[in-house]
């Protein structure tokens, strides 16, 4: 009896991080599909336009999404802060309340610079040898989505703040009611439905930044109104400055966002690519990036939890919790995107047919390129699920730099540079650029569970 009771002592931390984890994590992992419904409904109507649209649509949001995740690594930096500050101190307000406003402010910063290179958008690619009308489409197209991003830096900022709580349900409410809004406005917008003009590409840019501004002001009512956020007042004083914190956030905060950047310019690349090869092969990596994101919102969803969790640990300097919360969110997150390796290596016609009408015109080739991508997706959905949860981690470590540098060489030395030979110098055309990728991921992955199991020999773990 006295060993069964031991074993069960023993089994019980395992149990408690692991009820812990899930509640945090499975409101997150919701939010983040909530986030992939809203692109997957863009890309499942403009694919009725035909695949000039698509692609046009895939190269645009590829591209201000990889500008968007540099933005949002520095605003999520307010993350690990606020987890740590709550570890030190649970009753912590005012420290909460500026860091959360440091983070709106360093949003607001990074937006400007960001929006003037958008603008040029349409320039850049015809200087860049894409086809005229890929082009001129996807530049109209980003004039009209750009200004989503203010807004949806400020969703992330007050998604760090609940998940740091442990109170990330409303952000999933929010995520919920902006899929509604933006299937109603898009469809409305591309279609010219509801007494509302048919805008086709560029109505799908408008109804996304309406889409995002939306799912920010819930937030910020929620915010203003819950009895367990509103003691925080955190739009209260907006106009007074903490430049230390901002310095911490930039600090802490660019290496993620460059982190985040490289891997969503790496896949903005490879869409690049796949304009030199065709236009059926640019909406094909269109339709399988969107499955594949699809799976990714799960492990995206338990790093942040990772990252609260093991930031929480590391506030109070707590070396086995922090293990115990490390490990977890991996195991969970590395065995997921198994299953779903699975899933995707057996039905991957199925998948992509839920996206294109084989009927229509161009859509045949569309689909057996998209088949032939995601069967290499089946691949990298392991590695890609331990690479982002193991990331998310080190951020609760508040080790960022290193994890940017992992990326830069195993998303573009391995990645797009292995891609870019089996593509055009070996004959694999969109095939070769997907292998490269899955090597990069893997990479990447492998480098940064290597940081983690050093942990303690690097000192990125505090002693009492």
């Amino acid at each position: 009896m006295a060993t069964a009771a031991t074993a069960l002592d023993r089994q019980s931390p395992w149990r408690d991080e692991l009820r812990a984890t899930l509640a945090l994590a499975w409101p997150l992992i919701l939010t983040n599909v909530t986030m992939v419904l809203i692109n997957s409904t863009d890309v499942f109507l403009l694919a009725r336009l035909g695949p000039d649209a698509l692609a046009a649509s895939a190269l645009g949001t590829g591209i201000l999404f990889a500008m968007m995740l540099v933005g949002i690594g520095i605003v999520v930096a307010g993350s690990p802060l606020m987890a740590a500050e709550l570890g030190r101190k649970s009753y912590s307000v005012r420290d909460i309340r500026r860091t959360f406003r440091q983070s709106m402010w360093s949003a607001t910063v990074v937006c400007i610079p960001i929006w003037v290179l958008l603008w040029f958008t349409g320039d850049f690619l015809e200087w860049a040898g894409q086809p005229q009308k890929l082009a001129d489409d996807t530049g109209q197209f980003m004039r009209a989505i750009m200004w989503l991003l203010w807004p949806q830096l400020g969703v992330v900022a007050l998604r760090s703040f609940m998940a740091a709580l442990e109170l990330p349900k409303w952000t999933m409410v929010a995520g919920s009611a902006a899929v509604v809004v933006n299937a109603v406005l898009n469809y409305g917008l591309i279609f010219g439905h509801f007494g509302l003009p048919r805008l086709e590409l560029v109505g799908a840019g408008i109804g996304s930044t309406l889409t995002g501004l939306f799912q920010f002001l819930f937030l910020a009512v929620i915010a203003m109104r819950h009895p367990k956020f509103r003691r925080y007042h955190l739009f209260g004083r907006w106009w007074r400055a903490d430049w230390q914190r901002f310095a911490t956030i930039w600090k802490l905060g660019l290496p993620i966002g460059l982190h985040m950047g490289f891997e969503a310019m790496v896949f903005a690349a490879a869409i690049f690519l796949m304009g030199y090869i065709s236009i059926e092969a640019a909406a094909a990596h269109a339709v399988a990036i969107q499955i594949a994101s699809m799976t990714f919102m799960v492990p995206m969803g338990l790093a942040q939890a990772a990252t609260v969790r093991v930031g929480l640990g590391y506030g109070r300097r707590d070396a086995e919790a922090i293990r115990l919360s490390g490990w977890t969110a991996y195991a969970l997150g590395v065995g997921f995107m198994t299953a779903m390796a699975i899933l995707i290596w057996a039905i991957p016609g199925t998948l992509a047919g839920f996206f294109l009408d084989p009927e229509l015109q161009g859509n045949a080739e569309v689909l057996r390129l998209a088949v032939s991508f995601l069967i290499i997706a089946a691949i990298f959905q392991i590695v890609d699920g331990a690479q982002v949860v193991g990331t998310g981690m080190l951020r609760g470590l508040q080790d960022t730099t290193w994890p940017m540098l992992f990326a830069a060489f195993g998303y573009w030395a391995v990645g797009i540079g292995f891609g870019c030979w089996l593509a055009f110098y070996r004959g694999y055309d969109g095939v070769g650029i997907w292998i490269g990728l899955a090597l990069g991921l893997g990479i990447v992955a492998a480098l940064v569970l290597s940081r983690w199991l050093m942990r303690h020999r690097l000192r990125l773990v505090p002693t009492n």
